[in-house]
């Protein structure tokens, strides 16, 4: 039997409560851990089979379980025998790494409950004004980094039918024609993407295009509001509607999503203030700590 089945075997074993399982069998000197299925050992260090609970899902296959268990084990090994390497090579100051300890424990718990309460206090609804009123006070913030417009640009092969109407249909206002643009772009175009009221990275049309090697895209958008070229294999149709050119100040519609994520961000930093602030008031007015004398 393979070390990964065995392993599996061993673990399924204790989530079950089998504890007649008997693959592995370590005396300790009648210490406690001796009815404890040992997994892998290290000199004295010992990995024991429920502590691997959790690592498997419900619902996963025996392979992916022993996938899964192997892993862990192979991961338990090497950073024991780097804990043992590090002991014989560097002095550790046991009273400050317990310190250390002590704080990694109490940050992670204490960033489990955080995020628990903003989850539970946290309105993630953002109104109109606010975003607003942050963009401008903040216009520094917001400064291009490339140039964006707002347009349409269609890719398509040259053996692609009508395409002598793509760029009537591209100009049209009529909600008919703009349908039946949607739907020639769907069936025959490798690429797309048609006007609406977002603005995009110009860069991000051009890829993978002949419009990426124009050698200043400034001066192309300044002159062109529509524009065609082709490649030995397709036809490049783009539409530009407006345009904003890089270290300028970003439209608001295009950082609107940004602005939103760092109101909530703030949101989320004064809800972890508030609840350590209420925390420690209600501990003082019940004397549930002291500071002693050093």
């Amino acid at each position: 039997m393979s070390l990964r089945i065995i392993l599996f075997v061993i673990v399924a074993c204790c989530l079950l409560g089998l504890h007649s399982c008997d693959l592995i069998k370590m005396k300790k000197n009648g210490d406690a851990n001796s009815q404890r299925k040992v997994v892998a050992r290290v000199d004295n260090a010992r990995l024991y089979a429920d502590e691997l609970k959790g690592i498997v899902p419900e619902k996963a296959t025996a392979d992916d379980s022993a996938t899964r268990v192997n892993a862990y084990v192979n991961s338990w090994i090497r950073k024991q025998l780097l804990i043992k390497e590090a002991l014989q090579s560097i002095k550790i100051d046991e009273a400050d790494l317990e310190r250390k300890v002590q704080d990694y424990r109490y940050s992670l718990i204490s960033y489990q409950f955080l995020n628990h309460y903003i989850r539970e206090h946290l309105s993630d609804s953002v109104n109109k004004t606010s975003i607003e009123e942050y963009y401008r006070s903040h216009p520094d913030n917001f400064i291009l980094k490339q140039n964006i417009i707002k347009g349409s640009y269609i890719k398509v092969s040259k053996d692609a039918p009508r395409t002598k109407r793509i760029k009537e249909l591209m100009f049209s206002t009529k909600e008919k024609e703009m349908t039946e643009l949607k739907s020639y772009c769907l069936g025959f175009s490798a690429a797309f993407h048609l006007a609406d009221s977002s603005w995009i990275e110009f860069d991000k049309i051009a890829v993978n295009s002949p419009l990426m090697d124009i050698p200043n895209k400034i001066q192309f958008l300044q002159t062109y509001n529509y524009y065609e070229t082709s490649d030995a294999n397709f036809l490049y149709f783009l539409k530009v509607d407006a345009y904003k050119i890089a270290d300028n100040v970003s439209p608001l519609e295009f950082v609107r999503q940004d602005i939103k994520n760092i109101i909530l961000n703030k949101r989320k930093v004064e809800l972890a203030k508030k609840l350590e602030d209420e925390i420690y008031e209600n501990a003082a007015k019940k004397n549930e700590f002291e500071v002693l004398g050093r």
